[in-house]
């Protein structure tokens, strides 16, 4: 089954009494298991695309099937339901919660539920993906304790504990340094290949793009495979 398929997708805001478009018919497919990358300039439309895909904002018209459901024009609360259950995100500036500690950021998304699984079960599989992304010995440290390759690998877990069909990643080396960017992009390439989640990311770093299983560009609220005009459909890859 297709995991992302949109059709014809459009995104309007209003400024003032102007119609802005931020996306102008969006057609793509991204298919299990993709570890695929989103390029283009500043205010082409990647943030508006990515906020669409992970449910975090609707469309104006068009369609959006995620894992077959049609869920472009659902309601907020079943929007939020849906991210928390199938979605994971990973954020150029890390978004941890200053207060708790890596255990109790990696398990954040999971108390908010609504049907709480038992503490126990949440805590062993925290303890486990920490375990999997180099966390292991400071997963009692707040955030301020942490390097920024440290925070990113929180982040990581934290996207990862709700056991997530897909991954979006917004710059996720942005704030990084070249060593440990790479030591960044070489633990979601394992991941990817390991858990087989899908993963897909808006980037300017070509330290990403070149590790791309599949590259996707957007232009003026259009997106493109390998940027040459294609359908952005996953048999293009």
């Amino acid at each position: 089954m297709t995991l992302i398929d949109l059709t014809d997708v459009h995104k309007e805001y209003l400024l003032g009494t102007n119609v802005v478009p931020a996306l102008k018919g969006v057609t793509m497919k991204v298919e299990p298991g993709e570890f695929t990358v989103i390029t283009g300039p500043s205010g082409s439309g990647k943030s508006t695309l990515l906020n669409i895909i992970g449910c975090l904002d609707r469309l104006t018209r068009g369609s959006y099937k995620l894992q077959g459901r049609e869920v472009g024009q659902t309601d907020f609360d079943d929007l939020a339901d849906i991210r928390n259950r199938t979605i994971g995100f990973i954020f150029q500036s890390f978004n941890l919660i200053p207060v708790l500690d890596v255990l109790e950021n990696i398990e954040f998304p999971c108390v908010v539920r609504k049907d709480r699984e038992p503490k126990k079960t949440l805590r062993e599989r925290a303890e486990q993906i920490a375990a999997d992304v180099g966390l292991a010995s400071v997963v009692h440290h707040r955030p301020d304790q942490l390097s920024g390759g440290q925070r990113q690998r929180v982040a990581i877990a934290r996207a990862l504990v709700t056991q997530p069909s897909l991954v979006l990643a917004d710059e996720p080396t942005a704030n990084l340094d070249s060593v440990t960017s790479q030591q960044i992009i070489d633990l979601m390439l394992r991941l990817n290949k390991e858990r087989q989640v899908t993963f897909l990311f808006s980037t300017h770093d070509p330290r990403v793009t070149v590790h791309a299983r599949r590259k996707l560009s957007i232009l003026d609220g259009k997106v493109f495979e390998n940027g040459d005009g294609a359908p952005a459909t996953a048999e293009a890859h």
